[in-house]
């Protein structure tokens, strides 16, 4: 028995545009999260949310659910969506020294688990783009350092660079808010 969002994106295939409407209404929360994250406000984010939904629909033939499940799929588009529109529209800023990961410091992560998802995701949207972009995809997404590095046109040692700082920052941040 077929499933109510297989159903859906059955009709998508075929260009339903109510069915679209169905698909976006599903996912749209999960999917503007993901595009918040990497962009530095609410107007940036409804950018990129745009050009993913573009993308999802363009691309929802080449979704195969023997291979995942189509909110992991989908969310993949929207992250490549979202590193599309800031390499279209920014410069990115990733320090190349990778003498900061090599004496790296290491930190509990157990301050990240103090805030709510919308305070967290308020402080990340204040990380300069490279630390952003790599604390997203690692923490956030899962993505190892090594496809990071290869996705972005960086080093491993950069991308790991990257994580430490945004940490720090992040870390700093969450302190000056937990004071108040």
């Amino acid at each position: 028995m077929q499933s109510y969002e297989s159903k859906i994106i059955s009709k998508c295939l075929r260009n339903n545009t109510q069915a679209q409407k169905a698909l976006y209404d599903m996912y749209k929360v999960k999917w503007f999260m993901i595009c918040l994250r990497y962009g530095n406000n609410k107007s940036e984010a409804e950018d990129m949310l745009q050009e993913g939904l573009i993308s999802i629909f363009n691309n929802i033939k080449q979704f195969d659910s023997k291979k995942a499940e189509f909110s992991s799929w989908s969310n993949k588009v929207m992250v490549n969506a979202s590193l599309q529109y800031l390499r279209k529209w920014k410069k990115w800023d990733f320090t190349q020294s990778t003498d900061d990961y090599e004496n790296q410091i290491v930190y509990h992560e157990d301050v990240f688990d103090t805030l709510g998802a919308k305070e967290l995701t308020q402080l990340v949207q204040k990380l300069p783009d490279g630390y952003r972009i790599v604390f997203n995809m690692y923490v956030i997404e899962g993505y190892k350092h090594k496809e990071i590095a290869e996705i972005l046109n960086i080093s491993e040692n950069t991308s790991k660079s990257q994580l430490l700082k945004a940490k720090k920052m992040l870390r700093n941040q969450l302190e000056t808010v937990l004071k108040y």
